[in-house]
């Protein structure tokens, strides 16, 4: 089977993985000039760390096991997290279920509530019972309105901004639950990230090698213009370069590309079955952006800093040299501040030194003595399709991956539920298409036998 994989993040260099090692031909055309998509890399201090903060969880099981057999897996490191709360203006460590009844913000009460429901959820597998109820509900009802008010509120608005009332308790529960799985040992052990010595980017390599090894190819920045369809089956891809346009024939083509830019290639799709275009048209995404600050010192002593005040404008601020020693990086302290917006917001709209200097002051609340002379560069890394709204009635809207066309599949991360979006689901999603394009292949074989 001839086959094309349009993009290369992890899911379409998974997928070519597994095509390939099953002997198929495999070609991965990706548009940028970097393969990774949110896993992509740049140097720091002559470093490599990745444009968008990466950790591993105990779960991921699928990642855990590609690092293994592609040979890397000596280099995985397990280390203990530091995390925390920033509220008004204060850092509240958040390590255990001690830190959790230090945290003054909210009453006594509600911190022993918000205590038995995460031990509720943690302990809870079956997920297909919070479908359809919005995590709002839930939470409040659970541990009340301060409790969501001050504490899992700020988290849903922060990710979600106007949609937050209406996100899915799914949604909420994994984030919750998986959370939970890096605790080996109890309630009352340290959570444990996976780190890959010297960036995921390494991962990102040895797939591309390993795919090149077993016969496919791999061509970063060559984008596909348009999904090639005949008579309701797809037949290529057509190519854009400054030759012009090139036609490559396919028996099958993989799309892991955001679900706008899959319209844009297909733009018969609605013609073709307009149920299955609607899906597709119905998603929603907000914005991720990370802005990368090097500093000449420690902004804190956190790994992982959530901020819960609602005038705040980024979410967290990851200190990825409060997890991976400042000395891989030339010794620079690394932070990132992330934030998820609507596509309407302008902040969209600035450059690396307008979002500096709209977060400055919200970095004093972290640590009051931090002055604009510790940072000695920054970076501004923005993705379109960051995060999917995950609404209370998601599981409704989630387009299959099989396409209404013949040999066509879709997998991005609109279709990652009820997990949110990562690399060890979207590299699970990523094999898990493979294999339905080998059983549909194997399938047609038979049936012209």
């Amino acid at each position: 089977m001839k086959t094309v994989v349009i993009g290369g993040g992890v899911a379409g260099l998974a997928a070519a993985h597994d095509l390939t090692k099953h002997g198929h031909d495999v070609a991965l055309f990706e548009a940028g000039p970097l393969l990774g998509g949110q896993v992509r890399t740049f140097e720091i201090g002559g470093g490599r760390i990745e444009s968008f903060y990466h950790h591993l969880f105990r779960s991921d099981t699928e990642i855990i096991a590609l690092i293994e057999g592609l040979g890397l897996g000596d280099d995985l490191q397990w280390i203990d997290s530091k995390g925390a709360m920033n509220a008004a203006n204060r850092n509240y460590p958040f390590i255990g279920p001690i830190d959790l009844l230090r945290f003054d913000r909210v009453s006594f009460l509600t911190r022993i509530r918000l205590g038995l429901a995460a031990v509720w959820l943690r302990r809870t597998s079956d997920w297909q019972q919070y479908e359809g109820v919005r995590a709002s509900e839930w939470i409040t009802s659970r541990v009340g309105r301060e409790g969501y008010e001050r504490v899992w509120g700020p988290l849903l608005r922060a990710k979600f901004g106007p949609y937050a009332d209406d996100i899915a308790m799914t949604w909420f529960w994994g984030k919750i639950y998986l959370r939970f799985a890096s605790r080996e040992g109890g309630l009352f052990a340290r959570e444990q990230l996976g780190y890959l010595d010297g960036s995921f980017g390494r991962l990102i390599d040895a797939l591309a090698d390993a795919i090149v090894a077993q016969g496919g190819s791999v061509a970063p920045s060559v984008p596909v213009q348009r999904i090639c369809v005949e008579r309701g089956r797809v037949t290529g891809v057509e190519l854009r370069s400054d030759a012009g346009t090139e036609r490559v024939d396919a028996d099958a083509v993989i799309a892991t590309v955001p679900s706008g830019i899959f319209q844009r290639m297909l733009p018969e799709l609605a013609d073709l079955d307009a149920t299955y275009a609607s899906m597709i048209d119905a998603q929603q995404y907000q914005w991720a952006s990370v802005l990368v600050l090097a500093l000449d010192r420690p902004l804190s002593e956190h790994y992982w800093l959530t901020m819960t005040d609602d005038d705040c404008p980024f979410v967290v601020a990851v200190e990825q040299t409060n997890f991976i020693p400042a000395d891989r990086y030339g010794g620079k302290h690394v932070v990132y501040l992330s934030n998820y917006t609507d596509p309407n917001d302008p902040i969209i709209d600035l450059d690396a030194d307008g979002v500096f200097e709209r977060y400055e002051p919200y970095l004093r609340r972290i640590n009051p003595d931090f002055d604009r002379s510790w940072v000695t560069d920054r970076w501004l890394f923005v993705d379109r399709a960051g995060q999917p709204v995950v609404h209370h009635r998601y599981h409704d809207s989630i387009a299959p991956h099989r396409t209404p066309v013949t040999g066509l599949y879709l997998a991005n991360t609109t279709q990652i539920y009820p997990e949110d979006r990562g690399q060890n689901y979207s590299i699970r999603m990523g094999r898990r298409v493979a294999r339905l394009a080998r059983l549909d292949r194997e399938a047609s074989e038979a049936s012209e036998s």
